[in-house]
């Protein structure tokens, strides 16, 4: 059974700029309450970019109190550095978010490109597109790193909606799926 209400929290973890959107599902309607990114660019450091994505997804999650979090699960490149530095951003938000005992889901980027647009391959502008239709956003955003995130929490709040979760778990289902991965 759906929730009434609830607020999920999508993120698209970057180590140079990280998108947030935080959603409002009223019944099975999603509305906007905050999207945006935070700038890590000016931070040369990449264990005080760590520490400023804590803190900010940390701050997001006190001003919204999220029940859910969903975020793009990191694929793999051909830059092994990036490939570790991205998996520690996410790391980062996520052990934020399980600070405050809020339940991760992760999503590959395919999955959350065909449940917003209904194609696996999807153009960042056509995620974007269908992001500013289904959520009635008239501003112009600067970055596709928010509509992503927001893309991400539209996925998640559609596989909710319809009962399956695709390929995403949260840590606890998979724990409680594997239990001698607990050690």
């Amino acid at each position: 059974m759906i929730k009434p209400e609830k607020i999920i929290l999508g993120v698209d973890p970057g180590t140079v700029i990280m998108g947030y959107g935080v959603l409002q599902v009223i019944g099975n309607q999603p509305k906007v309450l905050q999207y945006g990114v935070i700038h890590l660019s000016k931070y040369d450091n990449h264990a005080l970019k760590l520490k400023k994505i804590f803190e900010r997804i940390l701050s997001i999650i006190e001003e919204y109190h999220p029940d859910e979090m969903a975020l793009e699960a990191p694929f793999y490149g051909k830059n092994v550095q990036a490939m570790l530095k991205l998996g520690r951003a996410q790391g980062v938000a996520m052990a934020a978010a399980l600070s405050r005992e809020i339940p991760i889901v992760e999503y590959a980027p395919k999955k959350v490109k065909q449940a917003v647009t209904g194609n696996g391959n999807a153009s960042k502008q056509q995620v974007a597109g269908m992001v500013f239709k289904q959520l009635n956003i008239k501003d112009k955003i600067d970055f596709f790193d928010a509509t992503d995130a927001l893309a991400v929490a539209l996925c998640h709040h559609f596989r909710r909606e319809s009962g399956t979760s695709g390929t995403a778990k949260s840590w606890k289902t998979f724990l409680k799926e594997n239990p001698h991965r607990k050690k």
